[in-house]
C-alpha cells in the first residue's frame, strides 16, 4: 500500500531562517525512506522561475503581483506539488499561499477578498474532487520584523520585497498571524528570534507530535 503524500509548507518574513531548517528537515524524512521533493514560491517550474524574476525585481502593481503569483501557483501545482504527492512523496515547499495574503494582502493592502476567489481558482484541483489544495501542515517562523531587518542587513542585494520599511513587514508578520487565526490546526508557529538549534528543535516537534517522523529520529 502507497504511503500518503504531505505537503508541507514552511512560511515568514525574510530573514526569519526558513532554509535551513527546510533541508535539515528533508533529510530527516529521507533517513526515514521518504522521497521528498524540495520546491519554492514563487518559483518550482520553468515558467514559475521566469514570473519570479518577474514579481522579485520589475515594478509593477499589487495586482499584477498577485496575478503573477497564482499564476506560477498553478504551474507549480500542475507540475510538481500534485504529481509528487500522488506518488506518495513528502513536498516541502518554501512559501505558498499564506505568504499571498500576507505580502500582498496585508503589506500591500490589497483586497483579501481577491486574494480568496483567487485561491479558490487556481487551488481547486481534480485530485481533491474540486477541494482546495491547502498544506497538510505549514510550518510558521516567527520573527520580529526589527530582528529579521538586522539579520538581512548588508546580506545582498535587496529585492523589491526586502528592500521595504520596517513598517511593511510589520504588517506582513501580522498578516500571518490572522492566516493562522483563521486555519489554527494547519499551522505550527516557531518563534524564530532564538538559538538555531532551539529553533529546530521546535520544527522537528511539530511532526514528531502528528507522528511523520520518529521521536529522537534527527539529531
Amino acid at each position: 500500500m502507497q504511503t500518503a503524500g504531505l505537503f508541507i509548507t514552511f512560511e515568514g518574513i525574510d530573514g526569519a531562517g526558513k532554509s535551513t531548517h527546510i533541508a535539515a528537515l528533508a533529510e530527516a524524512f529521507r533517513t526515514q525512506g521518504r522521497v521528498v521533493t524540495l520546491t519554492r514560491e514563487p518559483g518550482g517550474t520553468p515558467l514559475a522561475e521566469k514570473l519570479r524574476e518577474l514579481v522579485l525585481n520589475d515594478p509593477m502593481d499589487p495586482l499584477c503581483e498577485a496575478l503573477l503569483m497564482f499564476a506560477a501557483r498553478r504551474d507549480h501545482l500542475q507540475q510538481v506539488i500534485e504529481p509528487a504527492l500522488s506518488r506518495g512523496e513528502v513536498v516541502l515547499c518554501d512559501r505558498f499561499t499564506d505568504a499571498t495574503f500576507a505580502y500582498q494582502g496585508a503589506g500591500r493592502g490589497f483586497d483579501l477578498s481577491v486574494l480568496s476567489q483567487l485561491e479558490r481558482w487556481v487551488q481547486s484541483m481534480p485530485a481533491q474532487d474540486g477541494r482546495l489544495r491547502q498544506p497538510d501542515l505549514t510550518v510558521w517562523f516567527d520573527l520580529p520584523p526589527a530582528v529579521a531587518a538586522e539579520r538581512l542587513a548588508g546580506a545582498r542585494l535587496p529585492d523589491r520585497f526586502e528592500s521595504q520599511p520596517l513598517a511593511f513587514f510589520e504588517r506582513v508578520a501580522a498578516g500571518y498571524g490572522n492566516r493562522m487565526l483563521q486555519d489554527p490546526a494547519r499551522f505550527a508557529r516557531v518563534p524564530s528570534d532564538q538559538p538555531k538549534d532551539a529553533v529546530w528543535r521546535a520544527v522537528r516537534g511539530a511532526f514528531e507530535q502528528r507522528g511523520w517522523l520518529q521521536a529522537g529520529s534527527v539529531q
